[in-house]
């Protein structure tokens, strides 16, 4: 995988965030259309730039992820 695809993948997540605002998991990866891996690479990468937050509620026994900018 190319450093400029999870750039630009990277910019597809945050594109989505800014959008949309908070957003689960599943609805960010139907969002933007990104394969798993390619996903998972792209989150990462805004993580470690701190371009990224989640947020973990636990509603009685489900616990869900929410990610912010």
């Amino acid at each position: 995988m190319e450093i400029n695809n999870i750039g630009n993948n990277a910019g597809l997540i945050w594109n989505a965030l800014n959008a949309n605002g908070r957003m689960t998991e599943s609805k960010l990866k139907k969002e933007t259309a990104l394969a798993s891996a390619d996903f998972y690479t792209a989150l990462g990468w805004l993580a470690r730039e701190g371009k990224l937050n989640v947020e973990v509620e636990t509603k009685g026994s489900k616990t869900c992820e929410y990610y912010t900018l």
